[in-house]
């Protein structure tokens, strides 16, 4: 049996202050988001990802790709959307047989106007900590390790202006 790689000091410190971002960050925004809204960090960013989408619509899979969901999760998120009024699932109009996510005008008007609040609590919680070449890193360094996780699906980079 080898002897396992274990982490050294530096590689244990980064580690877990990625742990630690990755679950006081996303309950901070959550929180944030359901006291505007009334609705999660993950129900956001599949609005988000509708509203940045071309005519607000995605096909169901191409949503869980770009959200990190697995179609189950994806698909009873956008159920309780839809009972909000704010998508619809629809054929898609090229291809019946793949069901489409659509974000409603109430949707949009939803995503606009929590929005720039939102991106006011990123800013405070997260970015402001960072210098530009912090940002610059941490984008290169994430696109690694996403593209290694998640290669068969990752689109961020294709979907980002």
């Amino acid at each position: 049996m080898t002897e396992p790689r274990w982490l050294s000091a530096d590689e244990r410190r980064a580690w877990l202050a990625l742990v630690s971002i990755n679950t006081l960050l996303p309950a901070a925004l959550d929180t944030k988001l359901h006291a505007a809204g009334k609705l999660s960090l993950f129900d956001y960013t599949v609005l988000a990802m509708l509203s940045e989408s071309e005519q607000r619509f995605l096909p169901m899979s191409e949503l869980a790709a770009r959200t990190s969901a697995s179609l189950s999760r994806l698909s009873h998120v956008v159920t309780k959307l839809q009972k909000r009024g704010w998508v619809e699932r629809r054929p898609h109009p090229r291809d019946a047989r793949v069901t489409i996510a659509h974000l409603t005008e109430e949707g949009m008007s939803t995503i606009v106007g929590l929005a720039p609040g939102h991106v006011e609590d990123v800013r405070n919680l997260f970015l402001d900590a960072l210098t530009e070449e912090d940002v610059e890193d941490l984008a290169r360094i994430g696109e690694k390790v996403v593209g290694r996780l998640d290669s068969d699906h990752w689109i961020l980079r294709e979907t980002q202006p």
